[in-house]
Order: structure tokens, then sequence, then C-alpha cells
């Protein structure tokens, strides 16, 4: 199937790597021009070159924390000037410590909340107005499945998650008449290196080795293994392609019918 995406200007945060290293690979597959954000110079620049070499299209890498207003507008700014408009917003740049409530500290609180739920708003705040001016665009918010079914040992990630859910459906309600689409995918687990990361901390926690965390993790899915990232990446370009054109204020969970904790056993 054509997404009709080719010609199309995508912004992805978060695109060094994981989901949104597969979602930029994917955009660039259908013949979309990216730009590309993450931390890292050093590592944005690498994916960019890898990119634009497979597959033959304009890449334009980005260093920039989106936690920090000054370079979110800088970095959108230049991706506008680079390109004149930006078609398509992907966030997948954030990440929350897992924990149990009287280990989390306040910094981690306020750490997730800055980078998963204000860097999104802030990004989605940066690039709207220019897409409502054009009276389209589409914007993919990868958020989480704890956003949608709270876990214990995932409050930080949840609560940030599901404030960005809510404010997705608001953003959606109110430049919907514009044009302007937004919807969220929600990940279960995926098997990325923050997938490690949390397994390891869910290894500590439950004093177990890792491999047994890993098998906890898996009773939790009907199908019995971790999401890859382009298993995610699909449906965000998906989303992200006017294929998508009646989706709007949509939540959909790529969590393989996840129904309860990976701390559950």
């Amino acid at each position: 199937m054509d997404l009709q995406l080719r010609g199309k200007i995508a912004f992805i945060t978060g695109g060094s790597r994981g989901i949104g290293r597969a979602t930029a690979e994917q955009l660039a597959a259908e013949g979309a021009d990216l730009a590309i954000v993450s931390r890292t110079e050093a590592d944005i620049k690498k994916a960019a070159e890898a990119i634009a070499g497979e597959f033959g299209v304009r890449v334009l890498s980005l260093a920039g924390d989106m936690s920090d207003p000054v370079d979110v507008d800088r970095c959108v700014q230049t991706a506008l000037a680079e390109y004149g408009r930006i078609d398509v917003l992907v966030t997948c740049a954030g990440s929350s410590p897992g924990g149990l409530l009287e280990e989390l500290t306040e910094e981690q609180w306020l750490g997730s909340l800055q980078l998963k739920f204000m860097g999104y708003v802030r990004t989605v705040r940066a690039v709207i107005p220019h897409m409502r001016d054009r009276g389209e665009g589409s914007i993919v918010l990868v958020v989480g499945n704890d956003g949608l079914k709270p876990s214990y040992w995932e409050m930080t990630a949840g609560a940030a998650n599901a404030a960005d859910i809510n404010f997705a459906s608001s953003v959606a309600e109110q430049y919907g008449p514009f044009g302007v689409r937004v919807n969220t995918v929600n990940p279960g687990p995926v098997n990325t290196s923050r997938w490690d990361g949390l397994e390891k901390a869910f290894a500590r926690d439950k004093k177990v080795t890792q491999d047994q965390a890993h098998e906890l993790a898996l009773r939790s899915l009907p199908l019995g293994r971790i999401c890859e990232a382009e298993e995610v990446a699909s449906l965000v370009t998906f989303l992200a392609s006017p294929r998508a054109s009646y989706m709007n204020g949509a939540h959909i969970p790529v969590d393989g019918g996840q129904r309860k904790a990976i701390m559950d056993t």
C-alpha cells in the first residue's frame, strides 16, 4: 500500500534509536524527508547519515533536549528554515524510571513530567501553528500503555503518559477543524535499550536475576514475546499518513493484549 508520504516533511524527536529511529526509517522508506532530533549530536548525526544513505531522502540532524523550551524552539525553527514546512510530527523523546512509590525521588517524578509530558507539550506547541495555518498536518505522540492501564511499578511513566493522552485528546478536538490530526500510540514492553534498563531495575526490585525478570514480563503478555520497535513504528507511520485521514483523537495500544502489570507474578 502506498501511504502517500512521498515528499512529506516529518519531524521526529528521539530519532537516534529505538522507536524513534525505527519510525524515521519507515517514514524514509515511504519517501518522506526528515528532521530527526536527539540530545547527543554524534548519535543523531550518525543516524541521519545512515538513513539518508539507505533510503535516498533528505535527513536533517538536530541535537536538542526536548525538556528545554529553547532547544525545542530552535530545532523546530531550524527544520522550518530548511524545509519550509512540517507535515508530520512524531514525538518519541522521553523515558521515565520504574520503581515503587517509597523508592521514587522527587527528582525522578519531576524529571519524568519535564521530558515525557512537558517535552511533548512544548514540541506540539511549537509545530502546530504552522500546521494550522497550512490547513493540514498529522501529529503522533508515542506515549505508553501505562497511561491507559496503570501499573504500580511504572507510576512516573503512567502519570506522564496519562497526561499526554489527555493533552492529545484536547489538541485533537481544538485543531481538528483546522485539518490537523492528533493521535497517540501506546506501546507495552518494547525491545529497546530503555526496556533493558527497566528489566534490570525490575530485577533489582524483585530481587531476581534479569533472566527471571524477563520471564515474569513475558507472562504478562498474551503473545508471549516483547514487541519490536519496528512493529510500533509501522502503526506510527500509518497514523502519520494521509491513509489515516479520519483518525483523530485515537489512543491505540500496541501491547499484544497485555492486561496485567509486569510486576504481577
